[in-house]
This record gives structure tokens, sequence and C-alpha cells, in this order.
């Protein structure tokens, strides 16, 4: 088996049916790690689309996607969220790459990794600065060449042993489609980055709540060119501000209380 792709789910029935026929032309076999609290359609829905299904309770994203490595049979992982879909471009460059990788058993391959390109669409609309274009993710990976670091609770970082190497073609995340899901996301982003700075041991400073957001919306709208979305861009820098100052007010509650315990 050449290429499996794996999706980590929970309550995604809206999003995960799009992925599944995206990945559908390409995958040798799909595999979903679905969370057991699960209480919508998600699973019948997988099962409708010849998904393999394992059930795995959440414990981190980093933890999810090396259990996803485990379960997985193909030489080559291909990780794909609920939403977001394989464009026909990108289809037929992993096949391409495929076509390579059904000879030998590849001992010394090309590339461990490949970093894909992606677009981001916020209410229907793909960015095109700020941060979220190319917005390159590690995602197709040789399985036993590639190991995530379960101490970064988000934005998850694989360690290859071996070279990288990037793809042309790409994702398509369907981000934000509306307000309350930018709030929850993004708050959830920030305790999970509270979180990851605590344990690395950064203690909190009543000047990150000065300093911090007024860079985080600079660093977006200004170096990364969000200026290029006008006022989506400039909307959207001002909310990551605002969220920069959520994660270190975390940071100062959570040490808080472990200085109470």
């Amino acid at each position: 088996m050449l290429l499996s792709v794996a999706i980590i789910a929970r309550d995604e029935e809206r999003h995960i049916g799009g992925a599944l026929q995206s990945a559908r032309p390409l995958a040798d076999e799909i595999v979903v790690l679905l969370d057991p609290r699960t209480g919508d359609r998600t699973a019948a829905i997988c099962a409708e689309h010849g998904a393999r299904i394992v059930a795995a309770p959440f414990v981190s994203f980093p933890a999810q996607r090396n259990r996803a490595l485990a379960e997985c049979a193909g030489r080559w992982v291909l990780f794909l969220d609920a939403d977001e879909r394989i464009t026909p471009e990108l289809q037929a460059e992993v096949a391409g790459l495929k076509s390579g990788w059904d000879g030998a058993a590849q001992a010394v391959p090309d590339a461990a990794g490949y970093w894909i390109p992606r677009f981001n669409t916020y209410w229907g609309r793909a960015l095109r600065g700020g941060g979220w274009y190319p917005d390159h993710q590690l995602r197709l990976l040789r399985r036993e060449l590639a190991r995530y670091d379960e101490e970064r609770l988000v934005h998850e970082l694989v360690t290859l042993d071996g070279p990288d190497a990037c793809l042309s073609q790409h994702l398509l995340h369907i981000n934000i489609e509306s307000w309350p899901e930018l709030r929850r996301k993004q708050r959830r982003y920030a305790i999970a980055e509270a979180a990851t700075l605590n344990r690395a041991g950064v203690r909190f400073k009543p000047r990150n709540l000065v300093l911090q957001p007024p860079r985080a919306v600079w660093r977006r709208f200004v170096a990364w060119g969000g200026y290029r979305d006008r006022g989506l861009g400039l909307l959207l820098a001002l909310v990551l501000g605002w969220y920069e100052a959520v994660t270190y007010v975390e940071l100062w509650r959570m040490q808080r209380r472990a200085g109470r315990a």
C-alpha cells in the first residue's frame, strides 16, 4: 500500500464528506481517527465513503497525528483536515509522485516529507496576505520517518528523519464561515498556545499585554502583507491581535492557579 490519507475528526458532519470525496481518487486507504464523543453523523458519512474508522479519544493534535501514523498502512501518509480539500491539481501532482513510489522499497527516498501550499478562505474568500498564503503545511510524510512533537499543543510540529521538499499545487482550507466559528477557534488556539508557553517555562509579564498584541497586528497586516486583503485583512489582523492578548491572560491565569496550588 502506497498512500494513506489520515483525518482527525470530531463532530465534522458539515465538512468531512467533501474532504473524503477529494481524497478518494488518490488514496489507497482513508483512515479517520474519530473521537468517541462525536454526537453527529460523522461516523456514518465516513462509512459511506469507505473510510476505516479508528476510535481515538482526543488527547492533543500532535498525539492524534502520531496515533494516525501508527494506524496507517501506507508507506506515505497525507494528513487532511475535515475542512480541507485536495484540489484536482494537487491530486494530479501527488499521483505523479506515487508513480515513482511503486517500484522498490525506496530505502533512501528523495524526501521524507513534502510541504504543500494552502489557500485559506474566510467567508468564502481566499486570502493572499497576512500569513494565510501560501501557508505551507508539512502534510505528506514518509510514515516511518516522521514524528510529531507532543509538547507543542497548537500548530503542531513534525520532525523528519530526512530531507523535506515542496509541492507546487494546493490544499484548500475552508477556514472560517461565521463570526461564532472564528471566536471559538481563536479562543481554543489561545488557550492551547498559553499551555504550550507555560510548559516551556515562559513567565507572564505585564508588558506582554502591552507589546504583544500590537506586534501581532503589525506582523499580520504590514510585515506579512495583510493589506493585500484590504478591509478583511485589517479586520483579521485586529482579531488576531486581540487573541494574542487572550493568550497572555490565559498564561497569567494558569500560573496564578499554579502559584495558589
